[in-house]
């Protein structure tokens, strides 16, 4: 078992970071049994397609009202701190929303309004986490890092999670949220225990902070001066308005031009999901041996033929092999992208940089699904996957030289962390 802990933590990574993973694998369990449980339970109040629809919604609203807002208490106050008492938020609103469940007097008000509860604790939970990693990694490891956690979401957030959330409603709407309850109080007590460096008011001493307008604004600022990481947020907005078009649409698709009905649309996403884990686990060969520059521009590449693969199947077999292949490159180029932005950016800054980053992921999807809808509805579910592929070409073709920046500042960044 040690050997086996030894070879996918390697213990160059640290002990603090192997209590990370296993409180974010934790808490990524019960996430995953809620991705499956948390659209039965709305389907089970309500027929109206609005009001389902207002369920993904009201969970993705609080990133574009307090993203920001919590990009700037990340990198104010105590990270440890927040993270549990984010994640202590989660806790209280399924501790409700199960004794109401229990007591059988929920609606579809109260549903809602769980789930907006829990995106806001999602927002401040999530643009913490994302600022962990680098304050236990050296700056080299940090890929490897990012593909170990991933790995973990991937696993038990999106193959283990969803089916055992599906069962466990099958018994009673009440126990899978019961168990994300547990998982998400044990995953927290081990994330409490965490150690970190000193930060925020810790590290710049106990003098006046600017307001949050004004430290918001400096992150904007801090983040819009520097090229590389600017270049890299602008290539993860566009390129997600590209990806939510066409997979905003990806069950009408498999449904109704593959014929492939709703098991072979949970085949479909799975696939892409064992995709992931195989991308996470060869991103430590790939770093190795292929160059920087080479695997990002490759990601991207890859990202516009899938777009054009899927435009031109009518193959569900063909769909399965097209979604392996995404889930592989798309795996690596989140741990890559995530790695080459962590490394880029100051402790003090982690957390604004993250936040507006997130933002930019959410608000291309938010976007990119409102076109595809559009698209698709005037010229056929086929549509948006043409417009994912010509968009993320046009896109990639303006951004080429660019990537070369973004490669030669991180160049230029593991070198000096190595000279020290």
């Amino acid at each position: 078992m040690t050997v086996l802990l030894d070879a996918f933590l390697p213990p160059r990574l640290g002990g603090q970071f192997r209590r990370l993973v296993a409180g974010s694998w934790t808490t990524n369990l019960g996430d995953g049994l809620a991705l499956a449980a948390g659209p039965l339970l709305v389907a089970s109040q309500t027929r109206d397609p609005l009001l389902v629809a207002m369920a993904p919604l009201l969970q993705q609203l609080p990133w574009l009202l307090f993203g920001l807002q919590a990009g700037v208490l990340a990198d104010r106050l105590d990270r440890r701190l927040l993270l549990v008492v984010a994640n202590l938020s989660r806790c209280v609103v399924l501790a409700v929303l199960v004794g109401v469940l229990a007591s059988g007097q929920v609606g579809i008000g109260g549903v809602l309004a769980a789930v907006f509860a829990l995106g806001l604790a999602e927002t401040f939970a999530d643009t913490t986490s994302s600022t962990l990693t680098p304050m236990l990694v050296a700056k080299k490891d940090l890929g490897l890092a990012n593909s170990r956690m991933m790995a973990g979401i991937l696993t038990i957030n999106q193959l283990v999670g969803p089916p055992l959330g599906a069962a466990l409603f099958a018994l009673g709407a009440v126990w899978p949220f019961a168990a994300q309850t547990v998982l998400l109080v044990v995953g927290t007590m081990v994330l409490s225990g965490l150690r970190l460096p000193a930060h925020g008011r810790q590290a710049s001493g106990a003098g006046e902070r600017p307001g949050v307008r004004a430290e918001i604004a400096d992150g904007l600022r801090w983040l819009w001066r520097h090229a590389p990481v600017r270049t890299l947020t602008l290539v993860i907005v566009l390129f997600n308005v590209t990806w939510g078009a066409a997979w905003s649409v990806l069950v009408l698709y498999a449904t109704q031009h593959l014929g492939s009905g709703e098991i072979g649309y949970g085949l479909l996403v799975t696939v892409g999901a064992v995709g992931g884990l195989v991308g996470t686990t060869l991103y430590p060969w790939l770093e190795r041996r292929v160059p920087l520059g080479g695997l990002m521009k490759g990601c991207l590449v890859l990202e516009a033929v899938v777009h054009l693969a899927f435009a031109l199947n009518r193959w569900t077999w063909l769909a399965m092999v097209i979604m392996l292949v995404f889930g592989c490159y798309a795996f690596v180029w989140g741990a890559l992208s995530s790695a080459v932005r962590q490394r880029a950016v100051p402790t003090e800054y982690q957390g604004r940089v993250a936040s507006v980053y997130l933002m930019g992921v959410f608000g291309g999807i938010v976007v990119g699904s409102a076109l595809g809808g559009l698209i698709a509805r005037e010229w056929g579910v086929v549509a948006p996957f043409w417009f994912a592929f010509v968009g993320s070409v046009v896109i990639l073709a303006a951004m080429w030289r660019s990537l070369d920046l973004i490669v030669h500042h991180d160049e230029q960044t593991l070198a000096a962390d190595e000279a020290q």
